[in-house]
């Protein structure tokens, strides 16, 4: 209060300057007009009297301007928290909500501030802020649980599969036997029934049952960590390596996990899997049903009211777990895969594709397009071949067998029957054969049948049950003549390569001793 009396002095009795008196008191001059307007406004004189004192001046100067606080509502900030979860909501409309219901509310500046003040006082588990339905984290807990065998008493550990959605922290646990891939795919498929629904991205550590080769760019899954993602309409975003906080949202449920689930039945033993499994979904459901300390509801309610809206259905089929392996087609256009063969197009003869192989059946797809699907065979050594993989020669070559060239050569005639009967008699493999059946079926074509018929009698008769012998009777028209006329052998008695008896009559003088 000295610097205002002095500024009152040098205005009332040395009648200096705002300016002036500014630069004499080292203040700014839009405080020195205030306060010399603030005296003013209180009507006292100068010198001021005796009755005024510093205490009574100071309440004068600023009681006239002094405005009673005005009370504005405080936006409910555990509201906030949970709505900012929705899909598409942001500060920015929940602030304009808030000033629809309170227009004389705070401005968007001091609304944040209130939110953030409040927001780094809640328990720092609920602080990470994740969409509704957007990620679910997985991983598999540094603890184990021992499983007795109950015959021989052998102790086997078992791994624990642990899943956290990201915005309502809900938990999924699950002993498997081992981390492998069966098993990592198996706890997926769980998982997401147990959720009702599938989020839109599953983000996993660098499991080497999910992630083959882990990259900070390009991280390539494994090819049935992908068909399951495909399968169920989810992205899989592997974490970077060593880098814990991209996951930290599993890394504590993981730690929940194990003071709230595993710690708790450390004193109970187990003969079996399934009853691991139920005792720890039984601890499963009572730590996601209990309250939090500092915010409104407990995992369960946030789960069935915010994320369980927002999953994506599940799909109407269950996944079937199924491994995949590549393949380059042979030239018989079948790939081995086992020791067994399956055909494939023959225009993929020499290109690789990929198999997927369940326990049922076996895909092959080319550039990610489906092109064959066969019944899975164990039996190694043979052949599961689509006669429609064939080309069409090789189709129509194989569509002819011995009792359907039979029945064929016997609806010609009698005659042609038995001839093809000898035909494919003739040969150690009937297949031998199939090409000179073949050719009567084109002779008769040409011939016709009939013609067919008779060259075909008159070679069983003459002995020569052969295609040649077919071909040549009806090349030189025998079949017309009748079947009991003899053919007679007519020989020139003139010929180029005939020499004939005067030749031999130049040779040989006429009464030379032989």
């Amino acid at each position: 209060m000295r610097t205002i009396l002095e500024l009152l002095r040098l205005d009332a009795e040395q009648h200096l300057s705002v300016r002036q008196i500014a630069a004499s008191l080292g203040l700014p001059r839009s405080t020195v007009a205030d306060y010399l307007r603030r005296f003013r406004s209180t009507g006292l004189p100068w010198p001021l009297p005796a009755e005024v004192d510093e205490q009574t001046l100071e309440a004068r100067l600023f009681a006239a301007v002094r405005q009673p606080p005005t009370v504005r509502p405080v936006p409910d900030c555990a509201y906030l928290h949970r709505e900012r979860k929705r899909p598409g909501v942001t500060l920015q409309l929940l602030w304009l909500e808030y000033k629809a219901a309170h227009p004389d509310g705070y401005q968007y500046t001091q609304f944040c501030a209130h939110y953030g003040r409040w927001l780094a006082t809640i328990d720092p588990v609920l602080r990470q802020e994740h969409r509704a339905g957007e990620r679910v984290f997985v991983d598999y807990a540094g603890q184990t649980m021992p499983v007795v065998d109950p015959a021989t008493g052998e102790v086997r550990e078992a791994q624990v599969f642990v899943g956290a959605l990201g915005a309502s922290h809900y938990l999924y646990v699950e002993a498997t036997w081992t981390q492998g891939l069966p098993d990592w795919i198996a706890a997926h498929v769980r998982m997401y029934e147990d959720f009702g629904g599938v989020p839109a991205l599953t983000v996993p550590d660098n499991l080497k049952a999910g992630v083959q080769h882990a990259c900070f760019y390009e991280p390539e899954l494994n090819p049935t960590y992908q068909d399951l993602a495909a399968h169920y309409g989810t992205t899989v975003l592997p974490t970077r390596t060593a880098q814990p906080r991209d996951k930290a949202k599993v890394e504590t449920g993981v730690q929940i996990v194990e003071r709230w689930v595993l710690a708790p039945l450390r004193n109970h033993t187990f003969f079996s899997l399934a009853e691991l499994n139920q005792a720890l979904a039984a601890h499963r459901q009572a730590l996601n049903a209990r309250p939090f300390q500092k915010l409104a509801g407990s995992r369960c309610s946030l789960f069935e009211t915010l994320e369980r809206p927002a999953l994506r259905p599940l799909p109407a089929t269950r996944y079937v777990y199924a491994t995949w392996k590549k393949a380059r087609v042979n030239i018989d256009y079948h790939i081995t895969v086992e020791g067994h063969g399956y055909s494939v197009p023959y225009t993929l003869v020499r290109q690789e594709v990929d198999v997927r192989l369940t326990s049922t059946t076996v895909e092959i797809l080319h550039r990610g397009r489906r092109v064959a699907g066969h019944v899975r065979s164990a039996v190694r050594g043979r052949f599961t071949t689509d006669p429609g993989h064939r080309p069409k020669a090789h189709q129509r070559h194989l569509e002819w067998t011995p009792s359907r060239l039979i029945h064929w050569g016997a609806s010609i005639g009698t005659a042609t029957g038995h001839l093809v009967q000898q035909i494919l008699d003739g040969y150690p493999h009937p297949e031998q054969g199939y090409r000179a059946c073949l050719g009567l079926f084109s002779l008769g074509k040409r011939y016709g049948a009939a013609r067919l018929e008779a060259a075909c009698a008159r070679a069983l008769a003459t002995s020569t049950p052969r295609y040649r012998s077919v071909k040549s009777i009806l090349v030189a028209g025998l079949d017309r003549l009748p079947a009991d006329e003899p053919v007679a052998l007519v020989l020139p008695l003139e010929h180029a390569h005939v020499r004939g008896p005067a030749y031999y009559a130049t040779l040989i003088p006429e009464g030379a001793p032989c």
